[in-house]
């Protein structure tokens, strides 16, 4: 097995560390060999192999290398560092434009599956009657008002004499902290499982950076106070439904990986449905320009 090249193909997703990461890991790796005795000159050379491909590991911080005495390398493990993608997802977030939307306005997201996409035009402040399409079919999102259901056509709970109640959902979120602790005490007490339920929390994140539209500082606080979900683990060389390439991160027991770009964290979507449109409209049917 070529371990230089292994080392490049797992670097190609993953950004460098910054210098003090890499001061860090080189005295770490002085102090080992200075405390290493002296053995017979072949058995040095081959530690000095694994030591020049510990440093090549260090500097990547893509693989971890775990010395096996005389035997072969260990099996190289994964890879970026969960926390450190989410908070850059965080960094980059706060970078975004915004540009609410106005209560009469509609967030537009188009999300693509294995097999299919859905079109969504969702009520910027869930009083205004939405849409959705998707696998040929096409049906409305009722608008609450009032505490009341209120839609035009088939759906319309009102057409056959009854009208249900209902909690109006914005898709323009300005109702959520914009600080990490604050956003962390907002999913403990909000998320949709039971206490300390990380697959609910996880799963309650995708769908607050799906449809919706979160201010910048809404959304970086989300991303930093999903990096202290314990349990998170990255996943190396991941695609988004789209074919996408990223990096992945997921929490225990939850089935969906959400997927960033390597090198910007920019949120593309999940490993199931990558969006790959997004904007605000003026009206249902609209796309953004």
């Amino acid at each position: 097995m070529d371990e230089l090249q292994l080392v490049r193909d797992r670097a190609a997703d993953v950004p460098l560390p910054d210098l003090a990461e890499l001061g860090a890991a080189r005295a770490r790796l002085l102090a080992a060999a200075a405390s290493e005795p002296r053995r017979k000159t072949g058995k040095r050379l081959r530690q000095a192999g694994a030591a020049t491909l510990g440093l090549a590991a260090a500097i990547t911080a893509v693989v971890t290398f775990v010395p096996t005495g005389d035997g072969p390398l260990a099996p190289p493990q994964a890879a970026a560092d969960p926390v450190r993608v989410l908070h850059g997802a965080a960094a980059e977030a706060l970078k975004l434009p915004d540009t609410p939307p106005r209560p009469d306005q509609f967030v537009y997201v188009k999300t693509q599956y294995a097999e299919s996409d859905r079109e969504a035009w969702i009520s910027a402040d869930g009083q205004h009657d939405g849409y959705v399409k998707q696998d040929g079919q096409a049906f409305p999102l009722p608008a609450c008002v009032d505490g009341k259901y209120r839609v035009e056509g088939a759906n319309n709970p009102a057409a056959n004499g009854t009208e249900e109640p209902c909690v109006v959902v914005p898709a323009y979120r300005t109702d959520l902290p914009t600080t990490t602790d604050a956003m962390i005490g907002y999913l403990n007490k909000n998320h949709s499982g039971d206490a300390g339920d990380v697959n609910a929390m996880g799963k309650d994140v995708q769908m607050l950076v799906g449809e919706t539209y979160l201010p910048p500082q809404t959304k970086a606080a989300l991303f930093d106070a999903a990096a202290k979900v314990p349990g998170l683990q990255a996943v190396d060389h991941v695609t988004d439904a789209a074919g996408r390439p990223g990096v992945g991160i997921t929490w225990p027991g939850n089935g969906v990986t959400l997927v960033f770009d390597a090198k910007t964290f920019t949120y593309l979507g999940t490993t199931q449905g990558a969006v790959v449109g997004y904007g605000i409209v003026d009206h249902v049917g609209q796309l953004p320009r």
